[in-house]
Parts: structure tokens; C-alpha cells; sequence
């Protein structure tokens, strides 16, 4: 156990290439603890997250994988146990670039998308997972879920409503597992200067009456940044928060207030 409340091992972090997940990653590293990063198209995110935590004396390597497909998925936490040992925490931080629509502007291939990446790929991770964390003594699982699962923020729906089904399948992990010694838990992520959000903001999907009208919802008022996400997934997955298991973290600034 090191310092910070964590087994030998690392943390498995699917979507370590992206900008939530690199900060995830790097507050793992800060907190002492190896980190497998899992990508998809990035390799050289994915060796350049890894490269920087490797030059705080902290152990990373980099696996690819889609997450759509169980095999790849299995292969990945095989290699990230073989190269550590073991892995004792999943974060989940996959999913794919969405455009702001309305649910009536939604395409089945958009849907069909979304559905595929968020919810088929957090199952094949978990599956995956689950046997090694039961021979282990345990494990935790950290998903990355969204704010609007207490506001719904009007053309989030592709990246919202199927993380709501990971939300529900947190809940089971937590009430079947258990007895295993096995958490899981999520992060209710608010609107984070990192990954879609500027994309899309460059992009102009967001004019400045979106952004004045969200500004008043929050209680902080400041977007939120990486870490603070990266540093929720690390209380969560760590010993500090043993007896926690099935609750949602929100990490939104008050967007929910």
C-alpha cells in the first residue's frame, strides 16, 4: 500500500489519450500510482501522457484498443496487468466526439454510435475486469459520467443519455460486487476547459448567450479544469474512500444548485 491509499499496481485509464483522461492519468502519477493508458487513435498523446509521467519517476505504458470490441478490450487489461502486476482501478474516460443536437437533429448512426462506445465499451471494460479484481482481493471502478444527469443541458443528448445507462450499471457493479471487495463509482463531470468542450466552442456550437446562460447556472464561476477531475478519480479509487461504493461525485461547480 503506498502513501496515498492504493495496492501495488496501476490504474487502467480508457481514454488516458483524452482531455479528460490525461488529467486523470497525471493526478494517478502525482499520487504515486503506475498508470496503464488505454487510447484508441493517439498514439501519440497516448506516449506523450506516458512519457510525462514517466519523468516523475512513476511507471506508465500505453495500450490500444477499440473499445467496441470485447477481445481488444481483454487483451488491453491483460497486457496492463502483465506490465504492472496488476491493475487494482478502471477508470472509464472513453468516448467519442459529439456534435450538439437536439434530440429530433439526432441520426440512428449517432445514436447508434454513442450507444456502442459509451455503454458497449464501459461493459466490455467491466467484464474484462471483473475476474482479475475478484482474484485480486478487489478493485475499483471510476466512470466519467456527465452533470446533466441532474439538469439536462439541451443538445448534450448524445453524450448524456448513454452515460445514464453506465450510471445504472455502476449501481449493479456496486450491489453485486461488493461482496467481492470491488467499488465502483462515478464523476459527474461539469463543463471542463479539456476535451469536447473547446473542440466544440471552436467550432461555434456554443454561442455567447450559451455561455452566459451556463455561467449563471454555476456556483463557481469558472470553468472547471482536468485535475479537478483527475483528482476526484483518485479519492474515489483510493482507500480514502473504501467504504464508498455505488454514489456519484459531482464535479460540475454547482451546476446542479
Amino acid at each position: 500500500m503506498n502513501k496515498n491509499g492504493f495496492p501495488n499496481g496501476a490504474a487502467l485509464i480508457f481514454g488516458g489519450s483524452g482531455g479528460l483522461g490525461q488529467g486523470v492519468a497525471v493526478e494517478f502519477a502525482r499520487a504515486g500510482v503506475p498508470v496503464a493508458v488505454g487510447y484508441r487513435s493517439k498514439a501519440d498523446v497516448a506516449e506523450r501522457v506516458a512519457g510525462q509521467i514517466r519523468d516523475t519517476g512513476v511507471k506508465a505504458s500505453t495500450h490500444q484498443a477499440d473499445v467496441t470490441d470485447a477481445a481488444q478490450v481483454k487483451a488491453v487489461l491483460d497486457a496492463a496487468v502483465e506490465a504492472h502486476g496488476r491493475v487494482h482501478t478502471v477508470v472509464w474516460a472513453a468516448g467519442p466526439f459529439v456534435n450538439q443536437r437536439f434530440i429530433s437533429e439526432m441520426t440512428p448512426e449517432d445514436w447508434r454510435r454513442a450507444i456502442e462506445v459509451e455503454v458497449i465499451g464501459f461493459f466490455n471494460a467491466v467484464k474484462s475486469a471483473l475476474p482479475h479484481f475478484r482474484d485480486s482481493g478487489g478493485g475499483s471502478f471510476v466512470t466519467l459520467g456527465s452533470g446533466g444527469h441532474h439538469r439536462w443541458p439541451d443538445r448534450d443528448g448524445l453524450s448524456v443519455a448513454p452515460k445514464a445507462a453506465n450510471e445504472s450499471l455502476v449501481k449493479g457493479i456496486a450491489r453485486e460486487e461488493g461482496r467481492y471487495n470491488v467499488r465502483a463509482n462515478s464523476i459527474l463531470v461539469g463543463v471542463i476547459e479539456a476535451g469536447m468542450f473547446p473542440q466544440l466552442l471552436a467550432q461555434g456550437q456554443f454561442d455567447q448567450k450559451w455561455i452566459d446562460e451556463t455561467m449563471r447556472m454555476l456556483a463557481l464561476k469558472r470553468w472547471g479544469k482536468p485535475e479537478d477531475i483527475g483528482r476526484a478519480a483518485v479519492f474515489l479509487a483510493s482507500d480514502n474512500a473504501a467504504y464508498v461504493t455505488g454514489q456519484q461525485l459531482s464535479v460540475t461547480g454547482g451546476y446542479d444548485l
